[in-house]
C-alpha cells in the first residue's frame, strides 16, 4: 500500500460521456470501505460514527447514498435494523424495568425498578393498527380473491404440463 492507503497500481473506473480508467485515490470507495460503513451504520444509526469506521468522509457518504442505488439501499436496510433493535431495547425496558438508585435526603439509598410508561405508549400507539390488523380476520371477500387466484395459477400450471412445455 503507499501513502493514501491505496494498493499501488489498482485502478478504477471513472463514469461520465466517456468512462475512464485512473489510479485509485484514498478518497475512493471500495467494497470494503463500503461494508464497513453499512456495518458500522447498523451497529450505531449514526452516519458520522459509520463514515469514521469505514474511513470516509459524512458528505462522500451522503453523496454516495444519493448516486448509488445499491449502497442507498443497504444504508435503508441497516438504518431498518438498528432501528428494529433500538425498539426492541426500548421495550424490552418498558416491560422489564431499569434499576435506578434513589439517594435519599439522609443519604441513604434505595434501588428500584423504574418503568418509562410513556415510551411504552408511544410504542404502542405505533404499532396500535397493525396490531388491530393481525387480529382481525380476513374478510370472505379477500379470501375468495385469494382462492381464485391461486386457482387460475394451478390451471395455468396444469396446461402447461399437459403440453409438455
Amino acid at each position: 500500500m503507499g501513502k493514501s492507503g491505496v494498493k499501488s497500481g489498482e485502478l478504477t473506473i471513472v463514469g461520465g460521456a466517456a468512462p475512464k480508467a485512473r489510479k485509485r485515490s484514498k478518497r475512493d470507495w471500495t467494497r470494503a470501505k463500503e461494508q464497513a460503513f453499512v456495518e458500522a451504520l447498523a451497529e450505531t444509526c449514526n452516519l458520522t460514527r459509520a463514515a469514521e469506521a469505514a474511513g470516509v468522509s459524512t458528505s462522500g457518504a451522503r453523496q454516495r447514498r444519493k448516486t448509488n442505488a445499491a449502497f442507498r439501499a443497504s444504508c435503508c436496510e441497516a438504518i431498518a435494523s438498528a432501528y428494529q433493535r433500538l425498539e426492541l431495547a426500548i421495550l424490552e425496558r418498558s416491560l422489564n424495568g431499569s434499576e435506578k438508585i434513589v439517594v435519599r435526603k439522609d443519604g441513604s439509598e434505595e434501588r428500584i425498578r423504574d418503568y418509562p410508561n410513556a415510551v411504552a405508549l408511544t410504542l404502542l400507539r405505533m404499532h396500535r393498527d397493525t396490531a388491530a390488523e393481525a387480529m382481525n380476520e380476513p374478510d370472505e371477500q379477500d379470501i375468495e380473491e385469494v382462492r381464485e387466484r391461486i386457482f387460475q395459477k394451478l390451471q395455468r400450471l396444469r396446461k402447461r404440463t399437459e403440453s409438455g412445455k
